[in-house]
């Protein structure tokens, strides 16, 4: 085993004990071992339960970015301060300066990537896992030669096999398999078009709009939808599944952020803002309203609870009739 192998060794343990447990659950709910929807239910199971153990460190990067965004005015004023001095003295005082204000900011720029470098493995190992079993080949750990023949196997609906690709489809003139990935090919480049594209539009501040590294990002927004119709041509319908699910969840995902976290300053905090003021406008016109109700109520009298004391007939004729 090399040495990227070994590194990879217990992650694809872990990935392949969660993908067998799904196979092994949806089996015993009556679903047929070999099918290739068995299969497809498993991918998307297993895609969930690692997209869900990775929003800490989700929440964890964005709260980096965010101080990142907080800092970069500081930032630009003691890059100002020491531009066009090249000596050891003042890039030593520079670096002394910058590394202060992270600290005091409690970031710094690889707190805000760490985050991407630990997915990176998880993700290749998953796109790994797939792949060998596709190709047949037994797993690590629980994905034993019997279930890797099983998914090299399986179709979908029984006419789509998973472990083809659309090129492979245009070989083996396989229809349903090119309906398959085409439609999942356009779905995937849109949510991944669509992803970046709230990003850009919504959170964002005229700032960072206005800088140089905006238009760059701008110019992968276009660049990697392409890169996605292109390698989806590639790519199994099985591990296909485990890409759209991954997608759909990143943009669900990323739509709550922006909703509920936006960069302070962009088009999604000030609608977020809005929300805020028009929900408490409500509250204080129901408060206002049931205050009114209550004053316009007519006061109850007061009812008593003291005992009425028997009146013998003399005093109760001296007393005079009831009113």
């Amino acid at each position: 085993m090399d040495f990227f192998g070994t590194i990879l060794w217990p992650i694809k343990w872990v990935i392949e004990a969660i993908l067998v447990g799904f196979h092994w659950s949806f089996s015993q709910l009556g679903l047929d071992p070999a099918a290739g929807l068995t299969w497809v239910l498993s991918i998307v199971g297993l895609v969930l339960i690692v997209r869900a153990a990775l929003i800490p460190i989700f929440v964890r990067q964005i709260k980096s970015q965010r101080k990142m965004l907080e800092v970069a005015p500081e930032l630009k004023k003691i890059q100002d301060k020491y531009r066009g001095k090249k000596d050891q003295f003042s890039r030593e005082a520079m670096q002394r300066e910058t590394m202060a204000l992270y600290q005091r900011a409690g970031t710094n720029p690889l707190s805000s990537c760490l985050p991407l470098l630990i997915q990176m493995p998880i993700f290749f190992s998953l796109f790994s896992v797939l792949n060998e079993a596709r190709q047949d080949k037994a797993g690590v750990g629980l994905l034993s030669q019997e279930l890797a023949d099983q998914y090299t196997n399986a179709t979908l609906f029984g006419v789509a096999p998973l472990k083809y690709s659309l090129v492979d489809a245009f070989n083996y003139g396989n229809v349903a398999v090119t309906v398959i990935a085409i439609a999942m090919i356009l779905i995937m480049t849109a949510s991944q078009f669509y992803t970046q594209l709230q990003i850009m539009s919504k959170n964002q501040t005229p700032e960072m709009k206005a800088s140089p590294m905006y238009r760059q990002q701008r110019i992968l927004l276009y660049i990697l939808p392409v890169v996605f119709l292109f390698s989806g041509l590639a790519f199994p319908i099985g591990v296909m599944f485990y890409w759209l699910t991954s997608n759909i969840w990143t943009l669900v995902q990323q739509w709550l952020v922006i909703r509920n976290m936006p960069t302070p300053g962009s088009e999604a905090a000030l609608a977020r803002e809005a929300r805020l003021a028009k929900k408490r406008r409500n509250l204080i016109e129901t408060d206002a309203e049931a205050l009114a109700e209550f004053v316009h109520e007519e006061p109850q009298k007061p009812v008593t609870t003291q005992r009425q004391q028997p009146v013998g007939k003399n005093r109760a004729k001296k007393q005079g009739p009831k009113k």
